[in-house]
């Protein structure tokens, strides 16, 4: 029989020749160790060995928080008692009995009575879904709007970039509550939505600054730059390339701001310029307990209370929000 010869090293085979049985089972136990470390992964990395994004290692830090979980459940809850108030309240907010005005804790009604024999409990459980209503829809509004006109503007720059600028600066030199008391002082309707008009009218310009700067930053990376040399289009390169980067700023503003629009709507109902009887809201229930705090301060203590624990939440869930997307702070 012929002489079988090694595998030439030029092949590229000549790693193995020579190696025989025992070469080849090392070779499968250094591969099987690799594929047995890869999962792990180094700090920093994925299931499958590769770097994890900015948003997976938020979210990785976000679970980790016990300031997030806090404020998420408690978020959660008025979420929950906002679509379906009934569950914890069984009672008609609006079923007043003037023979029980200004009455203490009973059975079966905890917070007591309100001026107009109210029961305080139901009112301020229903009241959560007036300022959690305004909140979302305000932030999403506001988001909307501002984040598309700032981003269109750092984008794009020039002519568009100047007139927004100066556009900005108008609405920035508008008191809010003195403009709430000009702008709603003429609306008679009882619903949400001019409370909620007014508020993006008069909270885009920060959204949109906020934008703008996260836009004008991105863009100048290397990969919009390789983009753009590629041929691809501007609405392509915002949407697949600036977008997703640029967003980060932009949520951790909306969340934090959600707190303040609910305060806000507070403020203008207490004024009488926001929501008006018959809405149940926090504000008209605090504005009407004022003058009664001396001989009934349980009916300013638990609306008053219910919001601020509310505006609370959702400042906390905003500083946990940006301390997991902010690499500065890692």
């Amino acid at each position: 029989m012929p002489e079988q010869k090694p595998w030439d090293e030029t092949t590229g085979s000549g790693a193995i020749s020579g190696a025989g049985a025992g070469g080849a089972m090392d070779l499968a136990m250094d591969e099987g160790t690799t594929l047995e470390k890869t999962p792990g992964g180094p700090e920093g990395t994925g299931p499958t060995g590769k770097p994890r994004s900015l948003w997976s290692d938020a979210w990785r830090d976000l679970r980790r928080n016990p300031v997030f979980i806090i404020s998420g459940l408690v978020i959660l809850f008025l979420v929950i008692i906002s679509i379906w108030p009934s569950l914890i309240a069984d009672q008609d907010p609006l079923n007043c009995d003037l023979a029980k005005a200004q009455e203490g804790s009973q059975p079966g009604h905890p917070f007591g009575f309100d001026g107009q024999g109210c029961d305080v409990y139901t009112r301020t459980v229903y009241g959560a879904r007036t300022s959690v209503s305004v909140g979302v829809l305000s932030t999403l509004g506001v988001s909307l709007l501002g984040g598309v006109l700032g981003g269109l503007a750092g984008f794009f720059g020039g002519t568009w970039d100047a007139v927004l600028s100066r556009i900005t600066d108008v609405f920035f030199g508008i008191p809010v509550v003195l403009g709430g008391l000009v702008f709603l002082s003429v609306v008679t309707s009882s619903t949400v939505w001019p409370v909620i008009g007014f508020i993006v009218l008069l909270g885009w310009p920060q959204i949109a600054r906020i934008a703008r700067g996260s836009v004008i930053t991105a863009k100048q990376n290397d990969y919009v730059q390789a983009a753009r040399a590629l041929g691809a289009s501007n609405s392509r390169m915002m949407l697949r390339h600036i977008t997703p980067n640029a967003i980060a700023p932009v949520i951790v503003v909306a969340t934090i701001a959600l707190g303040t629009y609910i305060s806000l709507e507070a403020t203008l109902s207490f004024l009488g310029v926001g929501l008006k009887p018959p809405a149940v809201s926090w504000g008209i229930d605090i504005s009407a307990a004022s003058q009664y705090i001396r001989n009934a301060p349980h009916m300013l203590l638990w609306p008053a209370g219910a919001l601020a624990i509310t505006v609370l939440a959702f400042i906390m869930l905003g500083d946990a929000v940006r301390d997991a997307l902010d690499p500065k702070l890692r």
